[in-house]
């Protein structure tokens, strides 16, 4: 599997909700520093794209906008951080942070990889492929997933959940790709970069729950953006 890990067993779902909310808020502030237009802007346009399909809204997203932009009060200033180590297993992580408190977010971290191990930069990350990575789903039956991949620009692709496609792409071209997949039958999720592992652990099922528990813990925190593991299956 190349996907994020994607934590599972969630708590309440107004909670779950709240936590989605705030980081693609902190998502679309940090965009909207490189201009409020997002056919302009890429990174802003594929943000609020994911904020729309998570139900944020609009009056939401716009004055998100304008905050990032610099157009209202500019309240907090996110400073992007990652973390790379292994949780438990021996199962290697990369953790993205978008925080206002660095301090803050070095201590919980610390913390939270106690039962794991907190690596160095480059500890791990040499083990990842560095990707854009777009789920994206067949609006018909006669959609043809390798023939869209080509057609579009993917470098690559694997089965996801409920019968979607996972398009794996450069960095530089994810974006080329999402608008161009429409035209071929695909119906985009999500679009991010993101870490795939080049040689994924596999383990048992007492193991892999002990590992998931831990990712969970970790993408709970509220500094998280994203958590990206080593872990096969």
């Amino acid at each position: 599997m190349g996907a994020q890990w994607k934590a599972k067993g969630r708590e309440a779902a107004a909670n779950a909700k709240g936590r989605i909310f705030t980081k693609l808020s902190k998502e679309i502030i940090v965009a909207a520093r490189a201009g409020a237009d997002p056919d302009m802007n890429p990174r802003l346009r594929l943000a609020v794209e994911q904020a729309k399909k998570a139900s944020m809204p609009r009056e939401t997203i716009e004055r998100t906008i304008k905050k990032g932009a610099g157009l209202l009060d500019t309240g907090a200033a996110y400073e992007k951080l990652i973390y790379e180590g292994f949780a438990p297993h021996r199962v290697p992580v990369i953790v993205e942070c978008l925080t206002d408190n660095a301090n803050r977010t070095a201590s919980n971290i610390r913390v939270l990889f106690r039962k794991g191990q907190l690596g160095a930069l480059g500890s791990v990350s040499w083990d990842f492929d560095h990707l854009g990575m777009i789920e994206a789903s067949p609006e018909s039956p006669g959609a043809d997933a390798e023939l869209a991949a080509i057609e579009a620009g993917a470098s690559d692709l694997e089965p996801a959940d409920d019968g979607a496609t996972l398009f794996l792409t450069e960095p530089t071209d994810m974006d080329a790709v999402c608008r161009a997949l429409p035209a071929y039958g695909f119906v985009v999720r999500s679009a991010q970069l993101g870490y795939r592992p080049k040689n994924p652990v596999t383990l048992g099922d007492a193991e892999r729950a002990e590992v998931e528990a831990f990712l969970e813990s970790v993408d709970e925190d509220d500094d998280v953006q994203n958590v990206f593991a080593g872990l096969a299956g």
